[in-house]
């Protein structure tokens, strides 16, 4: 079985400091939960910005501050962006990060119901979304919502419109439209991967009160881990989580406590094939 690598999506696009007083939003906070992060155990950081208003942003001068003030904190730690954006955002201001190069970023496999909202992921955008990661050198992580898109990322692979490999896959699970995060849904999912793009290796974010359940199953079946306020913010049931990084550290310990080691930063790069 993998060294586990675990990831903190620390901020997200669509969580509040209304709900979660410890959201970091600038730059500077950001960095420092990355490092709080990484010292527990985390080796990617899933990397949304806001404006120092809380509003979720693209704006290219704001991921360049927060990447460099993260890459000056924790060096050695993967920084993956969202090209996702806030639901509703304009494509062209989701694909244009990438011009920043970073070692990974997002790539989201499909349209869904996203509570009141659509996240609309249109196929010939999906396309130009991966065609331009070749362009700029960029690994993506596929964001995978129900098992359809698995089908739809293993014909994109089979046009050679995606090709980097071993792809990686994240299955996110529990949004308000898409696939829960029950137990049954994430072993058909694996299963379904396996046969489809059997190489790939994944890794699982179970939104809410699924946060738990999916990572207990990721653990001991060999996947990866995303935890994090963008996908839930509390530790346990109506006690609010005091950081990213007591989320990271809950989960090095069980891994510690079952056996699996936590991939070194050399570890979780050579996994992605990742070229630094």
């Amino acid at each position: 079985m993998e060294p586990l690598i675990l990831t903190a999506a620390i901020t997200g696009a669509e969580t509040s400091r209304k709900d979660q007083p410890n959201l970091p939003l600038t730059p500077q906070e950001q960095a420092d939960e990355a490092k709080a992060c990484f010292e527990a155990g985390a080796r990617v950081i899933h990397l949304h910005i806001r404006e120092d208003d809380g509003r979720p942003s693209q704006r290219l001068e704001r991921f360049q501050e927060a990447i460099t003030a993260i890459r000056k904190a924790v060096p050695e730690i993967i920084i993956q962006i969202s090209t996702g954006g806030a639901v509703g955002e304009a494509f062209d201001k989701r694909l244009a990060p990438l011009a920043l190069k970073p070692e990974m970023a997002t790539l989201n496999a499909g349209t869904l119901n996203f509570g009141d909202d659509i996240f609309i992921n249109h196929p010939a955008d999906i396309i130009r979304l991966a065609e331009a990661f070749k362009t700029y050198d960029v690994v993506p992580e596929i964001e995978v919502y129900e098992s359809g898109m698995i089908d739809a990322v293993a014909k994109l692979i089979k046009k050679g419109v995606i090709t980097h490999s071993p792809l990686h896959i994240q299955f996110v699970l529990g949004v308000p439209g898409g696939m829960s995060g029950k137990p049954k849904n994430l072993m058909y999912m694996i299963e379904h991967l396996r046969e489809e793009i059997p190489s790939a290796t994944w890794a699982v974010a179970g939104i809410g009160k699924w946060h738990i359940p999916t990572s207990l199953i990721a653990l001991v079946t060999g996947g990866h881990i995303r935890c994090g306020f963008e996908d839930n913010i509390f530790y346990h049931k109506g006690i609010v989580a005091q950081s990213n990084a007591q989320l990271v550290a809950r989960l090095a310990r069980i891994a510690q406590e079952i056996g699996r080691p936590l991939a070194t930063p050399e570890q979780a790069r050579a996994i992605f094939a990742l070229k630094r």
